[in-house]
């Protein structure tokens, strides 16, 4: 016999991995705003 299926855990199970990308995708947006910002203290610096 199949085992009954638990559709509360599974949904939870996708919604923790939505969350765990959506979290990664925000990392990696403000990672990149960062970069940029640092690139040119580095270069203000280092022309003076």
């Amino acid at each position: 016999m199949a085992r009954a299926p638990n559709y509360n855990h599974e949904r939870k199970e996708r919604d923790r991995i939505k969350a765990a990308k959506k979290a990664e995708k925000l990392a990696a947006k403000a990672a990149a705003k960062e970069r940029p910002a640092q690139t040119e203290q580095s270069e203000a610096e280092g022309s003076n």
